[in-house]
């Protein structure tokens, strides 16, 4: 009678082991924003920042214990948002990763399916990465165009997530942090997860599948570490300063170009100029193209969480997935 029970009850066991196993190495995967040489980098960047500020204020401590208050700050740390960052961070990629692999893969095969025939992509055979100047150039081509697509598309879902009421409610939880920090990127609604992976997913497969058409194979993006070069760059150029108090703008128009932490820093902002602003990822020319872009000289007015006088209702994991659901069912059924 208990037999079953008991092998369920084992195959869950094994599920949240293995998936725990895999969230405990993402420091160790250069695919996940938190690699260490990301986590480096962005100490790197950080601490030009921390010099930069004491220089321009002598009353300002140089030495390391000064540095290590800087990137850790106790206002910070003293929360109960950024503990719930780290709780959460454990209990939802769990089943994110499972979120990911499901959505996002089958939307992908669909659709280069629906544009190149029958193939999956798997089956179609890329260029070898060589030093052929032509397949350099066809490579860096593709993985210029695809990425730019993906992040075009990740710009207007993240703008209709913004608009569109019901999508509102579970992107919420996103911008619900009253402090940043690295893993704070990671406080979002599996409907955010499923939402991405669908729209991303399908925009990868269709590409995929025109250039397959176009070429007859699909272009080997040049790659290290086994990602694209151009999302490699992406991460080490402070990717986890994003989510955190560490203010770095780049110069003049280079933050138009390619997307800065500050970049990010004011689509958190609750201050109204800076409210249902800087959408792009990577490429801050769609929120110029559109006209959502804004990126001030300084952080003065910056100010994280969804108002000034917001009463956070999230606060625990199971709060972060069930009260979206309760909010949104209440809109639709209003």
């Amino acid at each position: 009678m208990f037999e079953p029970v008991a092998q369920f009850a084992e195959l869950i066991f094994e599920f949240l082991r293995v998936q725990l196993t895999i969230v405990l190495t993402y420091p160790f995967a250069a695919n996940q924003r938190i690699f260490w040489l990301y986590l480096v980098t962005s100490g790197i960047l950080a601490f030009y920042v921390f010099y930069a500020n004491a220089k321009s204020n002598p009353a300002e401590s140089l030495s390391l214990r000064a540095f290590v208050g800087f990137l850790l700050p106790k206002n910070i740390w003293k929360t109960t948002s950024a503990w719930l960052d780290i709780r959460y961070f454990f209990f939802h990629q769990i089943f994110r990763l499972v979120i990911n692999v499901t959505f996002l893969t089958y939307v992908l095969s669909v659709f280069f399916q629906i544009i190149a025939g029958d193939a999956e992509p798997a089956d179609v055979g890329g260029t070898t990465f060589d030093v052929h100047i032509l397949d350099i150039a066809l490579a860096t081509a593709y993985m210029f165009v695809l990425i730019a697509f993906v992040d075009f598309v990740s710009y207007a879902t993240h703008y209709a997530q913004h608009k569109v009421g019901i999508l509102w409610e579970f992107h919420k939880v996103h911008h619900s942090l009253e402090v940043m920090h690295p893993l704070s990127n990671y406080r979002e609604h599996p409907i955010d997860n499923i939402t991405y992976s669908m729209t991303t997913g399908a925009t990868y497969g269709a590409v995929m599948g025109l250039a397959s058409n176009l070429f007859g194979y699909l272009p080997s993006m040049p790659q290290f570490l086994g990602i694209p070069v151009l999302m490699f760059v992406f991460n080490i150029m402070g990717y986890n300063l994003r989510h955190s108090h560490v203010w770095l703008r780049w110069p003049g128009r280079w933050s138009m170009l390619f997307a800065s932490p500050a970049h990010h820093h004011i689509h958190h902002s609750c201050h109204p100029d800076h409210i249902d602003k800087n959408f792009a990822f990577m490429f801050p020319f769609w929120d110029v193209l559109f006209r959502t872009y804004i990126l001030p000289e300084t952080n003065k007015n910056v100010c994280f969480g969804l108002s000034p006088h917001y009463v956070n209702e999230y606060k625990s994991c199971l709060g972060i997935y069930f009260i979206p659901i309760r909010n949104a069912l209440v809109k639709i059924f209003k």
